[in-house]
């Protein structure tokens, strides 16, 4: 029973010392999750279409710059969710 009281009190410790975000800053990080992801497929879409229409290829350029940009738009918010 002292044992389970010493661990309960340890947690409420640290749990003073690091409290949890605030619900403004958990949607902020959500916000900016959001536009890492969007922003780089955004502008490679617009250089596919750009691409495309010097070249008229149709989406010959658009498709697979979509995707790549979607996955550096993915990469980027994996490393700022994993950052120290």
């Amino acid at each position: 029973m002292a044992q389970a009281a010493r661990e309960a009190a340890e947690r409420a410790r640290k749990g003073a010392e690091n409290p949890e975000p605030s619900l403004g800053a958990r949607l902020g990080q959500i916000g900016i999750l959001g536009w890492t992801i969007v922003v780089p497929t955004l502008l490679a879409l617009l250089l596919g279409r750009w691409l495309d229409q010097i070249f008229a290829t149709g989406i010959f350029f658009s498709a697979p710059l979509i995707m790549i940009g979607a996955g550096i738009g993915f990469w980027s918010a994996w490393k700022w969710m994993h950052r120290p």
